[in-house]
């Protein structure tokens, strides 16, 4: 089975990694790739560790959690990477509706690891 993020790679030798080790990323894009599966596969426990502390939503972990299993994730489409942002949009269904979520995310890297802090300026 192909990694959920839609790399060409198992998620055994893809975002599984990184679920693993903590979000040790070489790049933005890559933590971007592992976020992503991991709200496929609701891990909120990764999801917060792997948001900058400055922008976490600890408070909102479990409704993150829960509307992550509420969805059913289809794609992750890549737009742009620069070396701090990455441009997607994830696709998924909600109560029988397609949607989208597009968003032009910002990264910071601190002590050697990529965080994810939120939206960029330029969210077009």
């Amino acid at each position: 089975m192909n990694c959920y993020c839609g790399s060409h790679k198992s998620y055994d030798s893809c975002c599984k990694v990184f679920h693993l080790n903590g979000g040790q990323t070489e790049t933005a894009e890559q933590l971007m790739r592992s976020r992503y599966s991991a709200f496929v596969r609701a891990d909120g426990d990764y999801l917060m560790q792997t948001h900058h502390k400055r922008t976490r939503p600890i408070k909102e972990k479990q409704a993150i959690v829960n509307w992550a299993k509420s969805v059913l994730w289809q794609r992750l489409e890549i737009l742009e990477s620069t070396e701090d942002t990455v441009k997607f949009n994830a696709f998924f269904s909600e109560h029988g509706e397609a949607d989208c979520i597009h968003e032009n995310s910002k990264f910071v890297k601190e002590n050697n690891k990529w965080y994810y802090l939120g939206y960029a300026e330029n969210n077009n």
